[in-house]
């Protein structure tokens, strides 16, 4: 699989792949990530579709300039 271009797409490929049912490890090891780092994406994205991650990335950036 080919990395998406955004680090938020990225995110999100990795949770939608989780919550189809591939296995955390799996997914890991595909995308060059650790455990610990998905983990830390479902609890802080989880739930979340494109509409809001494009809301929170525009928020980080707004914030980052202030």
């Amino acid at each position: 699989m080919t990395r998406p271009k955004s680090r938020y797409s990225q995110i999100l490929a990795v949770l939608k792949q989780a919550e189809v049912g591939t296995a955390v490890p799996d997914l890991c090891r595909e995308h060059g990530i650790s455990s610990a780092t998905c983990y830390r994406w479902r609890t802080r994205f989880g739930g979340m579709d494109a509409s809001l991650m494009a809301r929170m990335k525009q928020l980080e950036e707004e914030n980052g300039r202030l």
